[in-house]
């Protein structure tokens, strides 16, 4: 597995904890840090278990109002982030 804490911006969450599979292609774990409690926790139950792949193309871009990104974006972003870092260790 690997872990990643990325600090969203635009968002009202303060930081996104992801986790994935070692080759960086499923979610393990997805942990919001302040915003819509109720919210985030559906996002994280709902996105546990998908692959990482699914979950970028169904929500990245996703807007809440003027703001040009949403929770859900921002944590797609972060999903990226710790897919490239898991498979670059997991090739080496």
């Amino acid at each position: 597995m690997y872990a990643l804490d990325y600090r969203p911006w635009r968002v009202c969450p303060r930081n996104i904890h992801v986790e994935v599979s070692d080759d960086g292609s499923t979610i393990e774990r997805v942990v919001f840090f302040g915003g819509c409690n109720g919210n985030t926790k559906a996002v994280a139950k709902l996105v546990a278990g998908k692959p990482v792949d699914e979950i970028v193309a169904l929500l990245a871009g996703n807007q809440c109002g003027p703001r040009g990104t949403s929770c859900a974006d921002q944590m797609t972003i972060a999903l990226r982030q710790a897919q490239q870092a898991a498979r670059e260790l997991h090739a080496s």
